[in-house]
């Protein structure tokens, strides 16, 4: 059962499951197999405002609260992860940063583009030597009067081949974190090379590239906040982007809790639908609770941010267990098909495939269970 939405919530939510059904559960399979989905899908969501949640409507977003957001991004993830992503990392990693962050002139040059899905973003924080330990990156920038010059190497990037902006963030003094600055950078400048890696597990359809950075030469108005204190920008927009990948590990374990009910309704075993067979619906309760747990965890989230509240902590909670439960709940679901789960004829393998990688990105389960237990004890273990 949901908590009551408001007339204009349930709107949208009917909103983002149409465009859903219609626009990404037909393509999916198909996109996963080409390791590509279609890219008009990115003007698409621009045009029915996906891409403009939560960002004001002066700078050309669609408004919103988080728990819109969350609605939408639930029913993306319900019909395909990797199109999930475009929009997490464009919209709630990007421009929210540029929304939240960025000068007057910087929020009305990028924000219409990208949230009319003119433009697209990425977010080059992660680096081959640094993932969990992003306060120690080594892409560095040096400045050169009133420029910039930035050289170094990302790698993992969602939106990396089709981005026209890269956040990128660049050690500009000392070690650790205090030395870490954010800039906007476009992808199109001499000596930015991109290229696209190829044959993932999952999110196959997401353009995940590794990003090359040699002397790209910036203005200073490129910067994203402060010098020194672009650590603070890419943490901010992490605990809320994992409140969305939170809500996108909702709709693969919904998708999975659909795909196995009806399959169990259909398919029959000694002379009875299996959905009768007692273990089986212990498998499709188990998928259910965490369905519900995992997104009540996800919207409190959203509340916080909306009341002003503290929220990292939950925001770590929420992703940790929606997560791991998308992770049971594919897990459950190819049971539940048995062999016929084992082959792409079925959507459950691709779920469990675009379920493992949550468990990874925006902070793996052992860092959110550390982060979870430094907020518990005060006692930092890392």
């Amino acid at each position: 059962m949901d908590l009551a939405l408001s007339a204009e919530q349930a709107a949208l939510r009917e909103l983002a499951a149409a465009f859903t059904d219609r626009e990404l559960a037909p393509h999916a399979a198909a996109w996963d197999r080409a390791e590509s989905v279609d890219r008009a899908i990115v003007r698409k969501l621009g045009e029915v405002g996906f891409l403009g949640l939560t960002v004001p409507e002066e700078y050309g977003g669609s408004g919103g609260d988080h728990l819109a957001y969350c609605l939408v991004l639930e029913e993306l993830g319900r019909g395909d992860s990797a199109v999930r992503g475009i929009v997490s990392v464009s919209l709630g990693l990007v421009a929210k940063s540029v929304n939240a962050f960025g000068t007057e002139e910087q929020k009305r040059h990028w924000l219409p583009r990208l949230t009319s899905g003119e433009a697209l973003g990425c977010f080059a924080l992660t680096e081959p030597g640094t993932g969990s330990d992003a306060a120690n990156l080594t892409t560095r920038a040096v400045r050169d009067g009133d420029t910039w010059l930035l050289s170094g190497g990302k790698t993992f990037i969602t939106n990396g081949t089709w981005a026209d902006v890269a956040l990128v963030f660049a050690r500009t003094g000392g070690p650790g974190h205090r030395g870490i600055t954010a800039f906007l950078v476009p992808t199109g400048l001499p000596g930015f090379t991109r290229t696209e890696i190829r044959g993932k597990l999952g999110l196959r359809g997401q353009a995940t590239a590794e990003l090359v950075l040699d002397g790209v030469r910036v203005p200073d108005d490129a910067r994203l906040g402060e010098v020194g204190k672009g650590f603070a920008v890419a943490m901010a927009a992490l605990a809320k982007g994992r409140m969305s990948v939170a809500a996108g590990c909702v709709g693969i374990a919904r998708a999975c809790l659909d795909a196995a009910v009806r399959y169990a309704g259909e398919r029959e075993q000694f002379g009875a639908p299996i959905a009768s067979h007692q273990l089986v619906q212990q498998l499709l309760a188990g998928i259910a609770v965490d369905v519900e747990a995992a997104r009540l965890l996800t919207w409190k989230v959203a509340d916080h941010i909306e009341r002003g509240l503290p929220f990292a902590t939950e925001s770590s909670v929420a992703k940790l267990f929606a997560s791991e439960a998308a992770v049971r709940a594919a897990n459950n679901a190819l049971q539940v098909f048995g062999g016929y789960g084992f082959i792409d004829e079925y959507p459950v393998g691709k779920y469990l495939r675009d379920a493992r990688v949550m468990t990874l990105y925006e902070g793996t389960s052992q860092i959110h269970q550390l982060l979870i237990g430094r907020a518990l004890t005060g006692v930092n273990a890392f």
